[in-house]
């Protein structure tokens, strides 16, 4: 059975499936954002007089959770930890990447919702910051 392409058919390397390429360029910027929100989400559980919780320490960790969920459940991240071989336990380490595909297939299934709801959040999360930086609303600290 032939391409569904016909002849004519390169791959990601012509339009419209070379925005997919762009798509992947995203991902692989938007890791170490994650990883300096999770690390800023962490710090901000420390105040100076020791560990604590306050209403934006949760704010920041919905924040960040929410935007994992998202990245976790990328194509892009798929294929990354999974993509690339047709047989998973042929290749080096292809259980280890079956497992990490597996995992975010998971999250791919509801990759619109995480979008959404990091999408509003993030809005949510932003507006708390500069109203408690602006000095608007005062930080309201459980522990």
């Amino acid at each position: 059975m032939g391409e569904p392409w016909g002849k004519g058919y390169r791959g990601e390397a012509s339009f419209p499936l070379i925005l997919q390429n762009a798509h992947r360029y995203f991902l692989y910027l938007s890791i170490p954002v994650l990883l300096l929100l999770w690390y800023d989400t962490l710090k901000a559980f420390f105040f100076p007089d020791g560990f604590g919780v306050g209403v934006g320490t949760l704010v920041l960790l919905v924040n960040v959770v929410l935007l994992s969920g998202y990245l976790l459940g990328c194509h892009s991240l798929r294929h990354l930890v999974g993509g690339g071989v047709d047989c998973a336990s042929c290749a080096r380490f292809g259980g280890a990447r079956h497992a990490a595909w597996k995992g975010a297939s998971r999250f791919n299934a509801r990759h619109a919702s995480w979008a959404w709801a990091s999408l509003v959040f993030v809005c949510i999360a932003d507006l708390y910051v500069r109203l408690v930086a602006a000095g608007v609303i005062t930080d309201l600290r459980f522990l």
